[in-house]
C-alpha cells in the first residue's frame, strides 16, 4: 500500500514511532526514523536491519523546534530519494517537569511545553508543506490524543502517583484544531492532513489504573501501539486519498 513511498515519522524511536516505522517498511515504503535521540534511532535502525537487511529504513537526528534541523532533514531526504511522500507527526518533546499536578505546574514549563509540542508540530508541518506544495503533494499525519477530545478522567488516577498533565490536554486539542486549519489552508495544493487520536497506550502503567481504564472501554482497554498501524497506514496510503482535516479516534470505545 505504501510501495516506493518516503515517509517520515518524527520520535521514529520512540513508543509509537518504533512500531510505525515497521508499519511504513512492512507494506513497502521508506520508513525514516527521524528523533531528537540519534543514538536511540540508530539502534532501532540496527534492529530493524538485523532483522531483515532488506527493510527499507533511514535514519536521522532532527529536534522538531529547529527551523535549520528540519530544513537540513528535508535536504538530505531529497537529495537521496528524490521524493518526500508524507510526514507522521509522532514526537513527543517535554521538559523535566512534566506531568506535575495541576497546582504545581509553573507558567514557564506550561509555555515550554506548549511551544515544544504544539510549536514543534507546526514548524514541522509549515516546512514539510513548502516542500510539498513545491512538488504537487504531500501527506500530514498529526499525533493527538483522546484527551485533545474530551476532558479528563480524573478518576482512572486515583490511588496512584499519575495524573493527566494540563499541558497534554491543551497540547492535544490544539493539535487536532491546527490540523482542521491546515486542511483547509491547504485546499488546492494536493496536500492532505489528518490527526488520529489514541486513546491510552500500554507502557507499564500500574494494575490499579490499568483496571481502572478498562472498565470504561469495550473490550481491550488501554492499548498496543501495533493497534494503531491500521489507522495510520490507511491515512498514509491512496486509499484515504479523499479524507482531510479529519481526527480518527482510535480508543476501544473509550471515549463514548
Amino acid at each position: 500500500m505504501l510501495k516506493n513511498k518516503v515517509v517520515v515519522i518524527t520520535g521514529g524511536a520512540g513508543l509509537l514511532g518504533r512500531a510505525f516505522v515497521r508499519t511504513v517498511a512492512g507494506h513497502g515504503g521508506i520508513a525514516v526514523i527521524a528523533d531528537l535521540n540519534a543514538a536511540a534511532g540508530n539502534q532501532f535502525l540496527q534492529e530493524l536491519k538485523s532483522e531483515n537487511p532488506e527493510i527499507n529504513a533511514d535514519c536521522y537526528a532532527v529536534d522538531i523546534t529547529s527551523k535549520t534541523s528540519l530544513e537540513s532533514l528535508i535536504t538530505c531526504l531529497h537529495e537521496k530519494y528524490g521524493r518526500i511522500n508524507a510526514v507522521v507527526n509522532n514526537a513527543y518533546p517535554r521538559t523535566k517537569n512534566y506531568g506535575r499536578k495541576f497546582e504545581d505546574v509553573s507558567y514557564d514549563d506550561f509555555t515550554q511545553n506548549v511551544s515544544m509540542h504544539l510549536g514543534g508540530y507546526f514548524l514541522t508541518s509549515q516546512q514539510f508543506s513548502l516542500y510539498f506544495k513545491k512538488h504537487g503533494c504531500g501527506v500530514i499525519i498529526n499525533m493527538a490524543s483522546v484527551y485533545g477530545v474530551v476532558a479528563p478522567r480524573f478518576s482512572v488516577y486515583e490511588g496512584t502517583a499519575m495524573t493527566m498533565p494540563v499541558e497534554y490536554a491543551a497540547i492535544k486539542s490544539a493539535i487536532i484544531h491546527l490540523t482542521k486549519y491546515m486542511a483547509q489552508y491547504f485546499k488546492g495544493t494536493n496536500i492532505r492532513v489528518n490527526c488520529i487520536s489514541p486513546g491510552g497506550i500500554l507502557d507499564g502503567q500500574p494494575q490499579q489504573f490499568l483496571s481502572r481504564y478498562g472498565s470504561m472501554a469495550a473490550s481491550k482497554g488501554m492499548l498496543d501501539p501495533e493497534d494503531l498501524q491500521g489507522t495510520l497506514l490507511f491515512l498514509l496510503s491512496d486509499w484515504s486519498k479523499f479524507i482531510n482535516g479529519q481526527n480518527i479516534v482510535v480508543d476501544d470505545g473509550w471515549t463514548l
